[in-house]
């Protein structure tokens, strides 16, 4: 990209940014790397509306779905400590589980959205108040004697893999998800300021989240499915998420690409794209990643292609902010960025 492009380019995100973010409400923070090359880094609106923090790239969102990423990171260096195998079913972590249910699934299964395991969202309580934790989404399924399909016959996103993923990366390891994420992600990449949420542990630099309400928005942080940490649990900034890009660039803890080959799982709704990781990705050989993530106060967008060192990252603490991000890839596509033109329809899979 020439260097012309490349400024009439920030400034066209920089005019975006600024007409849709006004400085007394929630915003976003935006990142773009093309050809290794920072094009744009900056954040508008307020982390908090209460404190009148402004949001910087050292802010931290919840990544919500885009966490994913990281849980399925951390089963694969528990695979390449030889401390379990993406063919190991469920019944050697979860003796209590149905065994009917867990002698089928296997971990590769959970980590590609394999599983027809139910959905804890659709069996919960309905009345629940109180946050559900990992832990309870395995109470929840434990006793299920019934899957939506056949393991690695289908593709349907689920949330309760990742919950179940989580407490096994607890129970191979013998240390906490957070603390296991910590050590061996966060710490060895430099992502100090990232953590997994913890209810009772302060998170500096913190965005709190929100969602419109007529033409207000109202703070909406919290909800009971907030607090699982395996499908949704890490707070990071843009400072940190590219640190996170360069290690999945350059193979420092993991080789992505391979990983990616060996457990694809084709989505039929949406061809030529597969799961696998905690990515969506297009063109194993020379992958174009997507993740989404959207709770109840927040909307991210992440799309990366390592060999092309590209990278945008898009955080909201807005609910529902997709249009925002839709008009960014669109000014990325008539740049030159072509492979980003539908990127957003695989958002339509995330739950």
């Amino acid at each position: 990209m020439s260097t012309s492009v490349m400024a009439q380019l920030r400034e066209q995100l920089d005019s975006l940014m600024k007409a849709t973010t006004q400085s007394n409400q929630p915003g976003t923070a935006l990142l773009v790397e093309i050809d290794g090359k920072v094009v744009y880094q900056n954040g508008y609106g307020l982390a908090n509306v209460k404190t009148k923090s402004n949001i910087t790239p050292q802010t931290n969102f919840r990544m919500a779905s885009v966490s994913k990423q990281f849980t399925a990171m951390a089963v694969l260096l528990l695979e390449k400590d030889k401390k379990l195998s993406l063919d190991d079913p469920l019944i050697r972590f979860f003796p209590e589980f149905n065994s009917q249910v867990a002698r089928k699934v296997q971990v590769r299964n959970l980590l590609t959205h394999s599983s027809g395991i139910l959905d804890y969202e659709s069996v919960m309580n309905p009345n629940q108040h109180e946050q559900l934790s990992d832990a309870d989404v395995l109470t929840l399924l434990k006793d299920r004697d019934s899957l939506y399909f056949e393991p690695g016959s289908q593709f349907r996103y689920s949330n309760s893999g990742y919950c179940l993923l989580a407490l096994i990366i607890e129970r191979v390891s013998g240390q906490s998800f957070a603390s296991f994420i910590r050590e061996r992600i966060f710490q060895p990449l430099g992502m100090n300021k990232s953590v997994v949420y913890e209810a009772s542990k302060p998170i500096a630099n913190r965005a709190m989240g929100y969602r419109q309400q007529g033409k207000t928005f109202v703070f909406s942080d919290q909800s009971v499915t907030s607090a699982t940490k395996g499908d949704g649990g890490v707070y990071t900034s843009l400072v940190d998420y590219q640190k996170w890009q360069n290690a999945l660039r350059n193979g420092t803890l993991v080789d992505l690409k391979s990983a990616l080959i060996r457990m694809k799982q084709a989505i039929p709704d949406k061809p030529g794209s597969y799961y696998g990781a905690g990515w969506f990705f297009r063109e194993p050989a020379n992958p174009v990643l997507f993740h989404s993530g959207s709770t109840c106060g927040f909307n991210n967008f992440v799309v990366a292609i390592p060999s092309k060192k590209f990278l945008l990252a898009y955080f909201s603490n807005k609910a529902d902010n997709k249009a925002n991000a839709a008009t960014v890839l669109k000014l990325l596509v008539d740049s030159g960025q072509r492979e980003l033109a539908d990127i957003l329809a695989l958002d339509d899979l995330t739950r």
